[in-house]
């Protein structure tokens, strides 16, 4: 991972961490099911837009990389995990 991209993620999970933090400050103070629901929605988006950074950060880098390498092996190694970790996020919330 290059060092902006470390960065940025960095900023998105202190961002994410920061609203975890306002949901427990929420529920001991017994705030409105409706106003912790809007803040567990909030936390959700800043994870999924880390993992959305991630996930492009990999494809240009990691995946593009093993695509251009012309090793059979490796390219399909990394598409193998890159359908694995698309499975993963079209599966959040969907129970």
């Amino acid at each position: 991972m290059d060092s902006e991209t470390r960065d940025r993620a960095l900023k998105r999970v202190r961002r994410a961490a920061g609203q975890v933090a306002a949901l427990e400050r929420m529920i001991r103070e017994d705030r409105s099911c409706v106003d912790v629901l809007h803040q567990v929605a909030a936390a959700r988006a800043a994870l999924d837009g880390l993992g959305k950074q991630l996930l492009e950060a990999h494809v240009g880098s990691c995946v593009s990389e093993a695509i251009a390498s012309g090793r059979p092996k490796e390219r399909a190694q990394k598409i193998a995990e890159l359908m694995e970790i698309f499975s993963r996020f079209s599966q959040i919330g969907a129970k």
